[in-house]
């Protein structure tokens, strides 16, 4: 079927509907006006009978080619539950009206057939039908029940299309953290093997040379690098899965920043690290996400500032139950931009692309491990004058 008019029957004002696009097709295609009528009343009665018995019935009008000729033709389909009776006076008199009436049961609907053979004389062709099809998509609507219905077709279908989408950018999403995490799981076992490798011949009692032992702490360095990268991967692989798992304990908090600041000045030793901590409390954390937290932040601040600056950690208590830490540098501080992307997964700020590695995973695994902690994190930060990152996190409250 070459479909020209397609209408949903919802309800009576549908039937004038029915009735118009019938006569006006057939109009078009040059029928006399008795063969415009009887095609009409048709499919008319044929709407009518299907609207009593439900309001999710279909009426397409088109044509059909058999050979060189053609046929007008109209199909409704419906529920297939739907059975029609002798009350049903409109089903039994359409078929008295049309040469062509079939009624057909098919898999997971009922459809309605009707046909009229079209003369020869009308000169049918793939351009002129082309055109009648054309006509009818760009015709205004016949009153204002078809405006409102064919702005609501057309919302639907919108709507319709960015459900489809999102249903295929989360399908992507999902393929994509599969094959992060199959990746990442694969990556570990010979990554492992080879950080083990390094540190047995790093340890080794026999004689290595000054270069050679300087190349197997870079292999060493390096390993740490590529397994921290891993880590992140496998991270990022179970947040969106769901399946980061914590070991929530009452931690004191002074001693624990203590100890992230100690470790880190090995890592940074050309930084300079001052603390301004609040009376210790105890509070709610995974001790192990919670050293990712600083590793990230306390390392993001010595890479983005220039060597011999300070980084300050401090903490504040914001009321009887919330405690606020902060990192501030002195380094080359963000845009409005980057400031409102940076927690974003695999964001990067586009001043940083080319002077500095990353894959821009840090801060988002930080911004889900504070958010799992029932923390909030925030950033404040002016170019060329260092940026500080805010996190909150629980005190744990003692009975």
């Amino acid at each position: 079927m070459i479909k020209v008019v397609s209408i949903s029957l919802e309800n009576e004002m549908d039937l004038v509907l029915a009735h118009k696009r019938s006569m006006k097709v057939a109009e078009r295609l040059g029928l006399t006006i008795a063969t415009q009528t009887t095609f009409a009343t048709a499919v008319s009665e044929i709407a009518r009978t299907v609207i009593e018995h439900t309001d999710d019935g279909i009426l397409d009008i088109g044509l059909e080619q058999n050979k060189t000729r053609y046929s007008l033709m109209a199909t409704v389909s419906f529920d297939k539950e739907i059975r029609f009776t002798n009350a049903d006076a409109g089903f039994y008199y359409a078929q008295k009206l049309v040469p062509e009436f079939d009624l057909s049961e098919l898999e997971d609907l009922n459809r309605i057939t009707m046909k009229i053979g079209l003369p020869r004389s009308l000169k049918l062709d793939p351009i002129k039908i082309n055109a009648l099809k054309k006509d009818f998509e760009e015709e205004q609507p016949l009153n204002a029940y078809e405006e409102i219905k064919q702005r609501n077709a057309t919302l639907h279908r919108l709507a319709s299309e960015k459900e489809e989408e999102l249903r295929q950018s989360k399908l992507i999403d999902e393929k994509k953290t599969e094959f992060i995490s199959t990746a990442s799981h694969e990556l570990k076992t010979p990554m492992t093997v080879l950080k083990a490798y390094t540190q047995m011949a790093r340890s080794t009692k026999e004689p290595v040379s000054a270069h050679l032992n300087e190349l197997l702490v870079k292999i060493d360095a390096q390993s740490n690098k590529l397994m921290a990268l891993v880590q992140q991967l496998l991270d990022i692989s179970k947040i969106e899965n769901g399946n980061l798992q914590y070991n929530i304990q009452p931690v004191s908090l002074n001693d624990f920043l203590t100890r992230q600041v100690e470790v880190m000045k090995h890592i940074l030793p050309n930084h300079h690290f001052t603390t301004s901590f609040a009376d210790n409390v105890e509070v709610l954390i995974d001790e192990l996400r919670m050293e990712q937290v600083f590793a990230n932040l306390l390392g993001n601040a010595g890479k983005y500032s220039d060597r011999n600056t300070a980084i300050q950690l401090s903490t504040v208590i914001t009321d009887p139950s919330t405690i606020t830490v902060s990192v501030s540098d002195q380094g080359r501080g963000m845009t409005e931009e980057t400031m409102s992307s940076v927690f974003d997964k695999f964001y990067r700020a586009k001043d940083v692309l080319k002077s500095h590695t990353g894959l821009g995973m840090g801060l988002y695994i930080t911004s889900k491990i504070i958010t799992d902690h029932q923390g909030k994190i925030w950033v404040q930060s002016l170019e060329g004058r260092g940026s500080t990152f805010y996190f909150t996190i629980p005190i744990a409250i003692r009975e």
